[in-house]
C-alpha cells in the first residue's frame, strides 16, 4: 500500500485489510444473480481476515442468504432497494435529491474514477453503494473519502434497513464499522435527512408545486 498522506479528522484512514472488507460488503450489496452464491463464498472467505464488528455482520447476512432460495432473495433486493425510497442505494440521492446539483456530483464521481484509471460498465450506476464500495477495495485511499463524504447518507441507509428488519441492514452495519464514528455535524445531517427528506428541486412558474423525485430505473439483468 502507497504511504498515506495525514487525513482531515473524521476521514477514515485505509487499514490493510479495509480492501478486502469493502470488496465482501460489494459482492454482497450487489443484485443476487446467478454468481451470487460464488459471491457468498468469496465473502466468507474474506470475512477470515477481518476484525469481528466487520465479519460478524457479514457473516450474518450470508448465513441468511445461504438458507433462501434464490428467487427469494432476488425478489426481496427488488422490493427493498427498488422500491422503498428510504433505502435508496444511490448515495448521491441523500445530499441532493432528484436536482441539478446531483448531476454534478455524479459527474465528479465518474472524474474520480476516471482519475484512477476505473471505468465504469455499461450497466453500472456511479454512485451506487455497491459500484463505490468496489471502487473503495480497488483504491483504498479515494474511496475512504468518498464513503466519508456519502456518511450522513450511509448512516440513514442503514437506520432505514435496520428499521424493515433487511438482511442487508448487517451489510451495512459491516460497512459502518469500517468508518468513523459519526460527528456531531453528521449525526445532525442524520436526523435533518430523517425529518425532511433529500431536497427537492422547484421547477416550472408555480412556486408551491415540488418537481416529481425519480430514482434510476433498475438495470435489467441485475440493478447497481
Amino acid at each position: 500500500m502507497k504511504a498515506l498522506t495525514k487525513k482531515p479528522r473524521g476521514t477514515a484512514r485505509p487499514e490493510p485489510w479495509h480492501p478486502y472488507a469493502w470488496q465482501a460488503q460489494s459482492l454482497l450489496l450487489a443484485y443476487p444473480d446467478e454468481d451470487f452464491a460464488r459471491h457468498l463464498a468469496l465473502a466468507g472467505r474474506f470475512a477470515a481476515a477481518l476484525p469481528e464488528p466487520v465479519a460478524g455482520p457479514l457473516l450474518r447476512f450470508t448465513a441468511h442468504a445461504g438458507r433462501g432460495a434464490p428467487a427469494d432473495l432476488a425478489a426481496a433486493y427488488v422490493s427493498t432497494f427498488d422500491h422503498r425510497r428510504r433505502c435508496c442505494p444511490y448515495l448521491t440521492y441523500y445530499a441532493h435529491g432528484d436536482t441539478r446539483k446531483r448531476g454534478l456530483a455524479l459527474l465528479r464521481l465518474k472524474q474520480t474514477y476516471a482519475a484512477a484509471g476505473w471505468r465504469l460498465g455499461e450497466d453500472e450506476l456511479a454512485d451506487h453503494l455497491a459500484v463505490v464500495l468496489e471502487f473503495a477495495a480497488a483504491d483504498p485511499s479515494a474511496g475512504a473519502r468518498l464513503l466519508t463524504e456519502h456518511r450522513a447518507g450511509l448512516e440513514l441507509l442503514r437506520l432505514a434497513l435496520t428499521d424493515d428488519t433487511s438482511p442487508w441492514a448487517h451489510v451495512l452495519d459491516s460497512v459502518a464499522a469500517t468508518l468513523p464514528a459519526l460527528s456531531g455535524d453528521e449525526r445532525d445531517a442524520v436526523g435533518r435527512l430523517a425529518a425532511q427528506g433529500p431536497p427537492e428541486e422547484q421547477v416550472g412558474l408555480d412556486p408551491y408545486t415540488s418537481s416529481p423525485v425519480f430514482l434510476p430505473d433498475p438495470v435489467a439483468g441485475g440493478p447497481r
